[in-house]
């Protein structure tokens, strides 16, 4: 929980009262983002390494490139996509116009990654489908905090922090069966998603807001290329947790990127045969990760606390890095699998918690902070892919790739990322 100190900070303006919202919203934000995460997490997951696999045999470094690229592309999208939406004034409201476009990007490009037959039309597909399902997890987010008040942010988090653990597991299983159909390996995920989304915006209302002042800055490319700025003297807790959020997701992307093509090294089997082990995997993380998330963001609110669970939910995430860089065999695989799990689990929640605790401007601002701030997360997901192949290929010889040493190197930017967030943040405990 924030605590306002004893004199005015430029961090912690003064918000509106916002009253709390209903179950109804709650869920079906809930349920929204779990559909998108399923359509775009799923082929990180697993989709992407099979088509790469298909396209390019004993590429696994062209998956690292792939993913780095579409995350360029939703660094470029999400800022602008949220400065539109806060400008944005229509009978519909500000959100969901935008939520709605995002969804229709992103399934079409999933149709373009299904017809692709080279690896530079993959490659453009994925980037469009990042130009289109980012920003509608932005917005989502955007809208929590546009509605929530600060009591019910840290459980309305928790359940965001599940829904990130459930997704991939959600869709590998989803998609298991699919593997020799490119088709349904994408398009089942993507509709999925796409239904959710359109049960968010029929069923949970957003203000006329036509009549509310427009901003007196006029829109200009000028303007829209500083919304990817802002003032780390002005904002600083939002810097500080902008680069704690950085670090932190570099480290989670070098830990899963690679995964399918990890377990078929380590378990000596293809690509296409890793799906039920990623899936057995994946339904004892849901219990880790949903115990992490939720009984983080139910304490950080109990408790008032955010920073605390963040740095034990980064250290326990770099345990499990750690034990999966030497794990020889099936069952300690597991078990790092679960210890990550259960950390990433706990810092999704109060993670997610505190950005609105630190947000800026959030009356005003809210789509583009949150914009920049996914920025964050989307610029790790796009440089960390690029760095990995040099870490697999260091000490390595043949066709073997360093798998130990990418996972401690996760390990130590992961905690490096909680540190900086657990002690650098001051206006929020």
């Amino acid at each position: 929980m924030a605590l306002l100190p004893a004199g005015p900070t430029p961090d912690l303006p003064i918000d509106k009262v916002r009253p709390p919202v209903g179950a109804r919203y709650v869920w079906l934000n809930i349920a929204a983002m779990f559909g998108v995460y399923l359509a775009f997490v799923t082929p990180i997951a697993l989709s992407l390494a099979i088509k790469v696999g298909q396209l390019a045999p004993g590429r696994e470094e062209y998956l690292g490139y792939i993913i780095g690229v579409g995350s360029l592309a939703a660094i470029i999208a999400n800022p602008i996509v949220g400065t539109l939406s806060d400008r944005l004034r229509s009978r519909f409201g500000q959100r969901r116009p935008f939520l709605l476009l995002g969804t229709a990007i992103g399934l079409i490009a999933l149709v373009v990654i299904v017809q692709s037959s080279s690896v530079l039309v993959l490659g453009l597909g994925w980037m469009l489908a990042q130009a289109g399902w980012a920003p509608v997890i932005t917005l989502l987010l955007t809208s929590q905090a546009d509605q929530l008040p600060e009591e019910q942010r840290g459980r309305v988090a928790g359940l965001g922090g599940v829904v990130t653990q459930m997704a991939p597991v959600v869709g590998v299983l989803l998609v298991g069966g699919f593997a020799g159909n490119s088709l349904l390996l994408f398009l089942v995920p993507g509709i999925v998603g796409a239904l959710a989304v359109l049960s968010f915006v029929l069923f949970v209302p957003e203000a006329d807001n036509r009549d509310v002042p427009r901003s007196d800055v006029p829109l200009s490319a000028g303007s829209l290329l500083r919304t990817y700025t802002f003032s780390p003297r002005r904002h600083p807790d939002f810097a500080w947790n902008w680069l704690g959020k950085f670090l932190v997701m570099f480290g989670i992307t070098l830990n899963t990127t690679f995964t399918a093509f990890f377990l078929a090294d380590r378990l000596d089997v293809s690509v296409e045969e890793v799906a039920g082990t990623v899936a057995i995997m994946g339904i004892g993380g849901i219990a880790t990760g949903m115990a992490g998330a939720i009984g983080g963001g139910f304490l950080s609110d109990r408790l008032k606390r955010r920073r605390i669970f963040v740095l034990v939910g980064t250290a326990i995430f770099a345990g499990g890095a750690v034990l999966l860089a030497f794990a020889p065999s099936m069952p300690l695989i597991i078990v790092a699998s679960l210890i990550g799990t259960l950390g990433l689990g706990a810092f999704s929640s109060v993670d997610q918690a505190l950005t609105l605790d630190v947000l800026p401007d959030r009356d005003t601002d809210a789509g583009r902070y949150m914009g920049v701030f996914a920025f964050a997360t989307t610029s790790a997901q796009g440089i960390a892919p690029f760095i990995a192949p040099a870490f697999l290929a260091i000490g390595a010889s043949g066709g073997d790739k360093n798998y130990t040493l990418l996972y401690l190197v996760a390990a130590v930017v992961t905690l490096a990322g909680g540190l900086t967030i657990a002690t650098r943040i001051k206006n929020v405990r």
